[in-house]
């Protein structure tokens, strides 16, 4: 990626309230093994079936960051996109999600501040039964225009 260009998301000017985007992710082990091992989280309601078994969850279960990864993964990617960062947020997680569920989450502008360069965006997520397993908000600053680099270099020109 080094050295290509990227498309950036959207800039604040092209948001509207309303805006929204639904993406959908089956939670593989190795999704989960990966997530675990790069934080070194050994938590045994997350892996260990035995461990699970003997809990009300009966089954190990999803991490909740793990889903606010998605979320964020949607920000970084496609709403606003490249070149947003999120500055704050709110989850709630009612239900646990367990191995190999699908989990759709969506995303909508529910408020933009132009004069702090910020966007409000609702985020929900539901299993495959159709059960919430999240819900919050969070604040994202969009991308900026970026300055034209021919522009600043010519600037000793003038």
């Amino acid at each position: 990626m080094i050295g290509k260009k990227r498309k950036l998301g959207k800039k604040i000017n092209d948001l509207e309230i309303g805006d929204s985007y639904t993406a959908s992710h089956i939670i593989e082990d190795r999704d989960l093994l990966l997530y675990l091992g790069l934080t070194n989280d050994a938590n045994p309601l997350y892996i260990q079936h035995d461990y699970a078994s003997q809990t009300p969850y009966q089954q190990p279960i999803v991490p909740s960051v793990m889903l606010f990864g998605a979320v964020s993964s949607i920000v970084s990617m496609h709403l606003p996109g490249p070149g947003s960062h999120i500055t704050q947020h709110e989850m709630t997680f009612p239900k646990p999600v367990f191995h190999y569920s699908e989990v759709k989450i969506t995303l909508e502008v529910i408020a933009i501040d132009q004069d702090h360069h910020q966007v409000t965006l609702s985020a929900v997520g539901y299993d495959n039964e159709g059960d919430d397993v999240l819900h919050g908000k969070l604040h994202v600053c969009p991308s900026y225009e970026p300055e034209s680099i021919t522009g600043a270099s010519l600037e000793n020109f003038f």
